[in-house]
């Protein structure tokens, strides 16, 4: 099975690219998006000057609990630069969501509480609400989280849209909102 048929198998259709924006992505923009892959892992980010974004992190069931995972994350922390991710919300019904989060707890990420995140799939014509989780080795703030998903969208999510799709992802200021007065009671990794 080749590194798409497995981000393919295990993501959502709706939180999928198509393999032509990946690999127009590694093409055009190999200088910041790039592909890790394994026999049993596959893990796709961009990195920017100031963060990295997990675009995708594929560990395969046989090889899970074996620290493949954290193996990962450790070589993207070493580069000393923030790192973000989208996670979807808990979905009680989903395992997978729930350990997918105790993970990324254990790993030392933050919920970005303050930034919201719904966008809507040109596969699916749904809205899907995500949530934005961060590790940071300088605390940065979720004001500087968001401006770098801001960047990420622009330049990843978004890339060669209307070419690859016949029509075009929302604008940023409609998929990401800040809010200045979160108090954080909405963290998802504290329920865990």
């Amino acid at each position: 099975m080749n590194w798409y048929e497995k981000l393919n198998q295990y993501f959502p259709v709706e939180e999928m690219k198509s393999k032509e924006h990946m690999e127009l992505l590694l093409k055009e923009k190999g200088h910041m998006y790039h592909k890790d892959e394994g026999e049993h892992h596959v893990l796709m980010y961009a990195e920017f000057d100031q963060f990295i974004f997990i675009d995708y992190l594929f560990v395969s069931k046989a090889s899970r609990g074996q620290g493949l995972g954290h193996k990962l994350l450790e070589k993207l922390k070493r580069k000393g630069k923030p790192i973000i991710l989208e996670v979807e919300p808990v979905d009680y019904e989903d395992t997978d969501t729930e350990k997918r989060l105790k993970f990324y707890k254990r790993e030392g990420f933050d919920h970005a509480s303050s930034i919201g995140y719904s966008r809507r799939s040109l596969a699916t014509n749904e809205v899907n609400q995500m949530e934005i989780l961060y590790w940071s080795p300088n605390n940065q703030d979720e004001a500087a989280i968001f401006e770098g998903m801001k960047q990420m969208y622009e330049q990843v999510h978004t890339y060669k849209d209307k070419e690859l799709y016949g029509e075009s992802y929302e604008t940023v200021d409609k998929v990401l909102s800040f809010d200045e007065e979160d108090n954080g009671d909405n963290n998802i990794l504290s329920k865990l």
